[in-house]
């Protein structure tokens, strides 16, 4: 006689082998630097990986999301299991997504080959903290066309537009007094994820930030997020 195991067992069996794709963050990074060494057999080898990778995790995905869906119907699932299954796939969506925007960041890195050098800010994300006033920040900046031993030294400056009590206003983070200013500093050649924080006043509100690339006083890519 054969042991019945319900399937939701077996489908947090089958999450748990799937979160091994949350290692695809890292394996896209290594990959993009191959891209960003612009050589174009390799190039297309990544894209066409990159691809597959991305339709692999849309597939189970949805396979995940029918599970969650039909568990809400049965009333014999145990709702820490339901619960759990529905965090996983939220979990993976949010991967999914980002490894989309990963994927199309390194296809225009790829594409910018023999145009003018410059530099940008991508995939600008910016959100509370969890602490009262503070909020987290994210993006990858990135060098593109030119020659590929050109390096950014420079540092990051967000601009942030704030509401208080139906009033606006803007801070520069790093002020230029700021004894932490250091830590916004960067150095790179092909590409780098920058991630940090910054606090203000608790009674305002956050509208926008704008991410600078500050290098010698000039400011030489920029991209603002709405909150």
């Amino acid at each position: 006689m054969r042991t019945h195991i319900p399937w939701y067992w077996r489908a947090l069996a089958t999450i748990t082998v799937l979160s091994i794709s949350i290692a695809l963050a890292g394996w896209v990074y290594d990959a993009g630097r191959k891209i960003a060494g612009f050589d174009r057999h390799e190039t297309e080898q990544e894209m066409i990986a990159l691809r597959n990778h991305v339709a692999e995790l849309m597939q189970e995905t949805s396979k995940l999301r029918a599970l969650a869906n039909a568990g809400e119907s049965t009333v014999q699932i145990e709702r820490t299991a339901q619960e759990q299954l529905v965090r996983q796939v939220k979990a993976l969506e949010q991967e999914n997504g980002r490894l989309k925007e990963d994927l199309a960041f390194f296809e225009n890195l790829a594409a910018a080959e023999g145009k003018d050098a410059g530099f940008t800010i991508n995939q600008l994300r910016v959100e509370p903290n969890g602490n009262p006033g503070q909020y987290r920040y994210r993006m990858l900046a990135a060098a593109h066309g030119g020659k590929k031993d050109r390096e950014f030294r420079g540092s990051v400056q967000l601009i942030v537009s704030l509401q208080q009590e139906g009033k606006s206003a803007m801070i520069t983070i790093p002020s230029q007094g700021d004894p932490a200013k250091g830590r916004f500093n960067i150095n790179f050649k092909h590409f780098q994820r920058v991630d940090g924080t910054f606090q203000v006043p608790f009674e305002t509100r956050v509208t926008s930030v704008e991410a600078r690339l500050v290098q010698d006083g000039v400011t030489r890519a920029s991209q603002i997020f709405a909150l």
